[in-house]
């Protein structure tokens, strides 16, 4: 387990954070077909909040595509850096979440988030940040719509609608089992949407969310259980 200590030079306000969004913003790229679905590593990273302790853990875990099978995992706690505002949740993020990335013995491939991407309120979320500051093709599976729109999707798998802000397509409404509450994908970065919905559809053979997600909560939640334990 990596240990993150507050990084220098965080934005301090809403306003830095803004301005930091905007001037990464402009650093995406949205013209990439990125990874073929079920070949190489996709690698889930999710991270674990106790808010009494000032703690967050993050876990990233990376997955055989084809089998989806692990094939490396690695975890980091830190202090929460920045405060909870709403639509800017990468910052309290960002750190550990690199971290983990960072600690993995192999190149983690697609990175798949829990939250968003371009399905943001600024059209920046965890997975457009953190594609940007690693290279890295990123996608976003949330479980919510956060404020978007959608027509419910068809009834079988595979049935998707347009997540919609006003007339603009920001994501997807994605049935990943059939006649279950479907999940809302989005674009990170180098990852075109209809890639990212096939690569869902790819790592949700079993249950509603990608397995790779699956498993990086579990061993965040593991991760944080083991930070925050009295001695």
């Amino acid at each position: 387990m990596t240990t993150v200590p507050i990084p220098a030079g965080r934005p301090a306000t809403e306003a830095e954070a803004h301005a930091v969004q905007d001037a990464l913003r402009a650093r995406l790229v949205l013209d990439e077909p990125g990874p073929p679905p079920g070949a190489g590593r996709v690698t889930g990273v999710d991270v674990a909040y106790d808010d009494e302790r000032d703690v967050v853990a993050a876990a990233a875990v990376v997955l055989d595509a084809a089998t989806l099978d692990v094939v490396a995992e690695a975890t980091a706690v830190g202090r929460v850096s920045f405060p909870y505002v709403p639509g800017l949740l990468a910052f309290r993020e960002i750190p550990t979440v690199l971290a983990a990335l960072d600690a993995l013995p192999c190149p983690p491939g697609l990175v798949v988030c829990d939250g968003y991407g371009l399905a943001h309120p600024r059209r920046f979320g965890l997975a457009s940040h953190l594609g940007v500051l690693t290279g890295l093709p990123t996608i976003g599976v949330a479980k919510n719509p956060f404020a978007f729109t959608y027509d419910e999707p068809g009834v079988p798998r595979g049935s998707a609608s347009p997540l919609l802000a006003g007339a603009d397509e920001v994501g997807r409404a994605l049935r990943t089992r059939e006649g279950v509450k479907p999940v809302f994908v989005s674009v990170g970065h180098r990852v075109s949407l209809d890639n990212a919905c096939a690569h869902t559809l790819a790592l949700t053979p079993r249950y509603r969310l990608p397995e790779s997600t699956r498993r990086a909560d579990a061993l965040c939640r593991r991760a944080l259980r083991e930070a925050t334990a009295s001695p």
